[in-house]
């Protein structure tokens, strides 16, 4: 028996020991945090092989720095939608094993498995005419041209993302997030070294340039997805659901069920990110200083959004077991914690980051009495207030994604994100003297809005669930 084999026997034992009587928001809490752990860390570790590439090739000149934050842009516009169709997999297969119901948790997983090939397909058009769509947008010729050269490279991984994704929603589901950190550390390493290799053709290797950054992307997504199958396929306990058997079959009344659920989650998540691509593009209409302090101070609440991302798909595991067995008590109790957790985290974040906010300035642009440093950290003391209540939409829209609600909140999110947040951002922006601080508190306003209105919604449909 190898020490992977271990594993299952042991965590049987710690599951038992925590199923103990007791303080039941002690055991919820614990729970939550055997989940969220791992998968806030596998977060984290995407921002680490995001940074690695772009420290990689930043040395290749601010232009081409430019040209791969053009073409990041493009590809994940088309990425988010086929990442938000199949985050449904791990409500509908938390759910099914809530209500111990191991086919419909193989069947979520394989329907996952069969959306993404079929969006990834349409969705690989767009990065393929990615230099056509910028040029048609206003950027420069040889921006968008080095742009789709980096595009060319990183479409071909969009299918393999959007199937490691799927099973990171099914492993997560049955309570075992952990072969999805391990792989993502493994990968951190991998892809530095195959960015090194094919950017810069070192070794014997090619030099490919920005195509060479993508291919390795590429070639690394691919990786994660196989080790992410051979984990499913193998091991306990994800070998027992036998999802690929008969792989080749479609389920499509439950592929309806995934499309009603995941599109909506597409939708918002586009909103949430084109709000803040409109941001930049006001800031770029007030100054570069302000472009700049913006792109600093948005890239430390990214950095500080992946605890409470992986927190959320905690909470739409423990809120969409407990709705599989049909207990309104552990819903409602499931939601709060992950609520209280994240904001505690984000409250105790946001306050480091106020202390620090100069000292942050100065690790991005050196002397704190520039003017970009300046605005840096006034930007981050105004994000004091958006911390926190981004941490808390996050987590409270992935309580209500393991309640299958995910239409209102997209509802809420337009309202918010744009009638709220976009258009304080311009008023305060540009009618008043706050200039940049303005736009922030703008991007505050909304997101706060956000939040308050999916936390009421959580309420009502847990009140709901109980009344019945």
């Amino acid at each position: 028996m190898t020490s992977l084999d271990k594993i299952e026997p042991v965590a049987s034992a710690l599951r038992a020991s925590v199923a103990v009587p007791g303080n039941p928001v002690t055991t919820e809490l614990a729970e939550t945090l055997k989940l969220s752990v791992p998968l806030a860390l596998t977060q984290l570790g995407q921002i680490a092989m995001m940074t690695t590439d772009l420290a990689f090739v930043g040395r290749l000149g601010s232009e081409t720095v430019a040209a791969a934050a053009l073409a990041h842009t493009v590809f994940f516009v088309s990425f988010t939608v086929g990442m938000g169709l199949v985050s449904a997999v791990s409500p509908l297969a938390a759910q099914a094993f809530g209500a111990r119901d191991p086919r419909m948790v193989r069947r979520a997983l394989r329907v996952g498995l069969w959306a993404a090939l079929l969006v990834a397909l349409p969705m690989m058009a767009l990065p393929f005419h990615g230099e056509t769509i910028l040029i048609a947008l206003g950027q420069a010729p040889a921006a968008a041209h080095q742009a789709q050269q980096y595009l060319f490279g990183l479409a071909w991984g969009i299918l393999p993302a959007l199937w490691f994704i799927a099973i990171r929603g099914f492993m997560s589901a049955v309570n075992r997030p952990e072969p999805v950190l391990w792989i993502t550390l493994a990968a951190i390493p991998a892809n530095a070294l195959l960015v090194y290799l094919l950017l810069y053709g070192k070794w014997g290797a090619p030099a490919l340039g920005l195509f060479g950054a993508g291919l390795a992307t590429t070639i690394v997504n691919l990786g994660t997805f196989l080790a992410g199958v051979w984990f499913t396929a193998r091991r306990r306990p994800f070998r027992k659901y036998h999802v690929f058997g008969r792989i080749w079959r479609i389920d499509w009344s439950l592929m309806g069920k995934l499309i009603a659920v995941g599109t909506p989650i597409s939708m918002a998540l586009l909103l949430e990110y084109g709000l803040f691509g409109a941001a930049g593009l006001l800031m770029g209409l007030i100054s570069t200083t302000a472009l700049a302090a913006h792109q600093i101070a948005l890239q430390i609440a990214a950095i500080l959004f992946m605890v409470p991302l992986g927190i959320s798909m905690a909470a739409t595991v423990r809120v969409g077991q407990a709705v599989g067995r049909r207990d309104a008590d552990d819903v409602r109790r499931a939601g709060y914690v992950a609520m209280w957790l994240g904001g505690a985290f984000m409250s105790a974040m946001t306050l480091a980051v106020i202390l620090a906010r100069f000292q942050i300035a100065e690790i991005f642009l050196g002397e704190a009495t520039d003017a970009t440093a300046q605005l840096t950290a006034m930007l981050l003391m105004v994000g004091a207030t958006f911390f926190v209540a981004d941490g808390v939409q996050t987590i409270t829209a992935g309580a209500l994604r393991g309640m299958n609600d995910t239409r209102i909140p997209l509802l809420f999110a337009t309202i918010s994100y744009w009638l709220v947040g976009f258009v304080s951002a311009c008023i305060l922006g540009f009618w008043t003297s706050l200039g940049a601080v303005g736009v922030w508190i703008g991007l505050s306003l909304g997101t706060a809005v956000y939040a308050l209105l999916l936390v009421l919604r959580f309420r009502l449909l847990a009140s709901r669930l109980a009344a019945e």
